[in-house]
């Protein structure tokens, strides 16, 4: 790509949105990530006998199974979301602000 295709695509204000957009998507979801994790961390430090307690009467499986099960599918459907979002709505936009470059 030619610095004066780059420049153009850089100054397009539909790139600036993209960006803004594919941004904030980023970061938001890297905050509900991390306030998962730290949380279930935070859990095993100060509330363990919740996470230990039987899931219900007579069971040998612990709260704290299932909760960090959930964290695991919870982060790859965000990844998968972040994905999808990228292949569906990302990549056309870019590719349009590519072509207009181009012209």
């Amino acid at each position: 790509m030619s610095e004066l295709i780059s420049n153009k695509i850089q100054k397009n204000p539909k790139y600036l949105k993209l960006a803004n957009r594919r941004g904030r998507l980023a970061w938001t979801l890297s905050a509900i990530v991390c306030v998962i994790f730290y949380g279930f961390i935070l859990m095993i430090a100060f509330a363990p006998g919740v996470l230990t307690a039987p899931i219900s009467a007579g069971s040998v499986i612990p709260v704290g199974l299932p909760l960090g099960v959930a964290v695991i599918v919870v982060c790859c459907l965000l990844t998968g979301f972040y994905v999808y979002e990228s292949n569906q709505v990302f990549d056309p936009m870019f590719e349009e602000i590519v072509k207009e470059a181009s012209k």
